[in-house]
């Protein structure tokens, strides 16, 4: 055991110890220099040694939680072998365990759980999103750290494994009772579908105080215990805890939406919105000889509703120089939630965190609390905002999905932007150019996950090609027509119009064996990499990364005409020898190293 007082490393000195398993110690260090406390897990050899699958749940922690950077989950500093123990040094999370919590307190308020919820729901989707996906399969109340500032961190990678295509089983069960879905105990590989079930436990236990862990192992509809939950919650935790992976929500960004929209779901909120709008009729009628007076109140207090409104705005475009991205954002959110129909404030903001056109993780944490935020009615900003100024929604949709598709977190997120890009595409508001390069990039959105599916099934390019519900000429179509036009015109800057020209160049290198083997010719593809070429060197950059970028695409294409123009070849010779096999050349062999380092995505 360390001793209190140790410093380890030289620079990690112990203060004291704030928790214990059945094999490890975690003790709360302080990094004196850096004024900056940390957490010291210190693991016994012996314990791994005699405990072969604990000793590759610490290994899996370790390595993942590495490679992770996202708000809601801990950072890893240093791994330090420190002879008979191993001492991995991590992020301090200042708080406690939503466990405690439970046991203090019992049943906790449902607009925390589903604040919780769905911060979860972000991390697991960011865990889901990885390449190969990691699943986390042991969620529960004891493993969410709860910050005091009310944000929670999801903890403890020991049981969390990447997702193997094509394994029938997990290699090893791993799990807790009660909170574990069926397949960690049966004969299916866990998917992102296990994780749903376990957040859906967790929130059944968070919500009526009664641990699914212990007998009788039942999980009640959650009204059973509270008749005050909403029965829209209730609906989506059922739906989570479903026995077949098939029945429940298939992925954390599809649950997120439903618990965004949980009050939607309502019986008891529809029937009162129903009646507060009968009562508001009769009111009306009953009281018509008050109507002058009313609408001058409402008059003054529309006026200086608006003026406040302005003045949050015009606080934050002045401390937009010197302020913390935090603190700017703080007040265009108490101006959506003060008039949650006017634009500025959603325009505004997300101006500012795409401004270095990267929008980071953190940078949507931001803006979607902004969105979620309602100020205590069922309601949420957004959606008041989708109802009472829809020309602006659609336009600020179109926006919100354009940086989500192109610059989320470098190199864009198909994902997120797929469902603001099919609202904008179906906008009567927006425009036509606009509206119809929203549906194609929707489109491509929607089926991309095809191309990821073709290159690592079982089967590969064939099987996808042999999939009679993905057509290659369809998303070709799409995606061609997404560089046709005047870019710079269409997208309003030659940031973005880059980015069209490098989506059409990364597709063709990166799927060449999907097109050709789908009936798009060689010579069709060389002519759009062609017209892609020609569209970079008539852009003008603004600015040296602007130009980088440009250069950057332009060496990439000159790759991918070798890649295609080699494919075709293979493609040929196959057809001379029919034992051959497509999927053999989907890379080419040393194809595959013909690519910019990646860096070019």
């Amino acid at each position: 055991m360390l001793q209190i007082g140790t410093v380890v490393e030289g620079k990690y000195k112990v203060l004291n110890k704030i928790g214990q398993g059945g094999m490890s110690i975690v003790y709360l260090a302080m990094n004196e220099r850096a004024n900056r406390q940390w957490a010291i897990k210190e693991v016994r050899k012996d314990g791994i040694d005699s405990h072969e699958t604990m000793r590759q749940s610490l290994i899996a922690e370790t390595d993942m939680l590495k490679k992770l950077q996202h708000p809601h989950l801990p950072g890893i500093a240093d791994v330090i072998d420190n002879g008979d123990t191993l001492l991995i040094v991590m992020d301090y999370i200042e708080g406690n365990p939503l466990s405690q919590a439970i046991s203090e307190l019992g049943a906790l308020d449902q607009k925390d759980v589903i604040a919780w919820g769905s911060q979860i729901c972000e991390v697991l989707d960011y865990l889901h999103s990885r390449n190969p996906p990691i699943i986390y399969r042991d969620l529960k109340p004891s493993n969410i750290m709860l910050k005091p500032n009310g944000e929670v961190v999801l903890i403890d990678f020991g049981t969390a494994r990447e997702f193997k295509e094509g394994r029938a089983d997990d290699t090893v069960a791993l799990g807790t009772q009660g909170y574990a879905a069926p397949e960690q105990f049966g004969a299916h590989q866990t998917d992102a579908r296990t994780d749903i079930y376990t957040l859906g436990a967790t929130m059944y236990h968070l919500l009526t105080g009664h641990n699914p862990s212990e007998p009788p192992y039942v999980m009640h509809p959650i009204r059973h215990w509270n008749p005050e939950l909403s029965s829209g919650l209730e609906q989506i935790i059922a739906k989570c805890t479903q026995r077949d992976p098939d029945d429940r929500y298939q992925s954390a960004a599809e649950l997120l939406r439903a618990l965004e929209r949980y009050h939607e779901l309502d019986y008891e909120y529809r029937l009162a919105q129903n009646r507060r709008l009968h009562l508001f009729l009769f009111a009306l009628a009953s009281s018509a000889v008050f109507l002058l007076g009313s609408l001058g109140f409402a008059f003054a207090e529309s006026s200086q509703m608006k003026s406040s409104y302005s003045s949050l705005i015009n606080q934050a475009q002045d401390l937009a120089s010197t302020g913390t991205v935090q603190e700017v954002a703080s007040l265009y959110t108490q101006a959506a939630t003060l008039d949650p129909t006017r634009e500025e404030a959603y325009t505004e903001m997300l101006r500012m965190i795409k401004a270095d056109q990267d929008l980071d993780e953190g940078e949507n944490q931001i803006l979607r609390r902004m969105l979620n935020e309602n100020s205590g009615t069922p309601v949420t900003n957004i959606e008041q905002f989708r109802a009472g100024n829809p020309a602006a929604y659609d336009a600020f949709a179109y926006d919100l999905g354009i940086a989500y598709y192109f610059i989320y977190d470098g190199s864009g997120d198909k994902g997120k932007a797929e469902v603001w890009l099919k609202a904008a595409g179906e906008s009567t508001s927006l425009g036509r150019q606009k509206a119809e390069l929203a549906k194609r990039l929707a489109f491509i959105a929607e089926n991309y996950e095809a191309f990821l599916k073709g290159g690592n099934a079982k089967g590969g390019v064939s099987s996808l090609l042999s999939d009679d519900e993905f057509s290659p000429r369809n998303y070709w179509d799409e995606m061609v027509a997404l560089s046709e036009g005047d870019l710079t015109a269409i997208t309003g800057n030659t940031f973005m119009a880059i980015g069209f020209y490098k989506e059409l160049v990364y597709q063709l290198h990166e799927h060449a064996p999907i097109f050709l083997g789908g009936g798009i010719s060689e010579e069709e593809i060389l002519k759009q990499l062609d017209k892609a070429v020609s569209g970079l060197r008539s852009l003008i950059a603004t600015d040296p990364e602007e130009q980088g970028l440009i250069e950057r695409t332009l060496r990439l294409a000159n790759d991918t005409r070798g890649i295609v123009q080699a494919t075709a070849a293979n493609r040929v010779l196959q057809q001379a020898d029919p034992t051959g096999s497509l999927d053999n050349v989907s890379d080419g062999g040393d194809l595959g190293n013909v690519t910019d380092g990646g860096e070019n995505r």
